[in-house]
């Protein structure tokens, strides 16, 4: 399918540093995390690779291979105005042989991002760092595409499809699928929060279509101390919102990704007093790269030492 699409989103493929890849977990939770992504022009897939340390999304998305990928950081791509993008398609886990995969992330991720060629430690400690580059990839298979030229969410964005009824429809012809509710219940604060509408003054929104697929748009955001929650601003035409569970997600990064930082809140969707609002009910810190490799040790040694517990049940159940 992405043979066919115009050049200017395959550029967008291809040349962005990050895509927020969400996946849905098995209460119907969508999570976001940024990724770098892997894509070669006309190529059927876009791939993207996690450790075995922290295996979560690749669990779920082999249970469930409804994905999203949202290309909205354009951050070091060199593009000019490039659009926002979100793919929506299935996903292929492919763990069947670990050194092969730590070879395609070692050659990859180099040639993607040069500048971390100075951070990369010599092959023996790659070795005993197994919990982070034993890697497990993630294809994404397009199946719907929707191009917000210049990032603008008030105009109807362009649809490639493969199905040709809802290219003509513009709108998905998927039956609907289970959705989950609201959890309800008071807002959990959490001091990070704080850095929302202000260090981070957009956020990727992400939530379950009817039709079972993620969506996920960034929106600005308004944080709402005194309420306890996040207002969603903006206009977002064709955006299909609905009370429900959602994950908003704040990153940043280099241009040249020598560090990046990022954490996600969970919570529910809601419509209040017109505009729609996430209240909090979760905060999960994501892997970060500091700036100094000092605050890098200290910012990850507890994950660390989590991860590779995470790895080695990994491993001894791939036996």
């Amino acid at each position: 399918m992405t043979s066919s699409l115009p050049e200017d989103v395959q550029a967008v493929f291809d040349r962005f540093i990050t895509t927020e890849l969400t996946t849905i977990d098995p209460g119907g939770q969508p999570i976001t995390w940024p990724l770098t992504p892997y894509y070669s022009p006309g190529a059927p897939c876009i791939d993207v690779t996690t450790g075995i340390g922290y295996p979560k999304k690749a669990n779920d998305a082999r249970a469930n291979p409804l994905v999203s990928m949202l290309f909205s950081e354009p951050k070091g791509s060199g593009l000019p105005e490039p659009p926002m993008v979100l793919v929506q398609g299935s996903a292929q886990v492919d763990d069947r042989d670990l050194d092969a995969n730590r070879e395609r992330y070692e050659r990859e991720s180099v040639a993607k991002l040069p500048e971390l060629a100075k951070f990369t430690p010599p092959a023996l400690l790659r070795r005993m760092l197994s919990w982070y580059y034993a890697r497990i990839y993630i294809r994404v298979r397009p199946e719907r595409i929707y191009v917000w030229p210049r990032g603008d969410t008030s105009a109807e964005p362009a649809l490639y499809d493969a199905h040709l009824e809802e290219v003509r429809s513009g709108h998905s012809e998927e039956p609907e699928r289970f959705h989950a509710g609201p959890l309800g219940g008071i807002s959990a604060w959490d001091t990070r929060i704080a850095e929302l509408g202000t260090r981070y003054p957009t956020a990727v929104l992400s939530i379950v279509s009817p039709d079972g697929f993620p969506f996920s748009v960034r929106v600005p955001i308004h944080l709402d101390e005194a309420a306890r929650w996040v207002r969603i601003e903006g206009e977002l035409t064709g955006v299909p919102l609905q009370s429900g569970l959602a994950c908003l997600t704040a990153h940043v990064h280099g241009e040249q990704f020598t560090w990046q930082q990022n954490f996600q809140v969970r919570g529910d969707l809601a419509f209040h007093d017109g505009k729609w609002v996430l209240v909090p009910r979760k905060l999960v810190g994501g892997f970060e790269l500091p700036a100094s490799r000092l605050a890098l040790l200290r910012a990850n040694a507890a994950k660390a030492r989590r991860f590779r517990r995470t790895a080695k049940r990994e491993l001894a159940r791939r036996g």
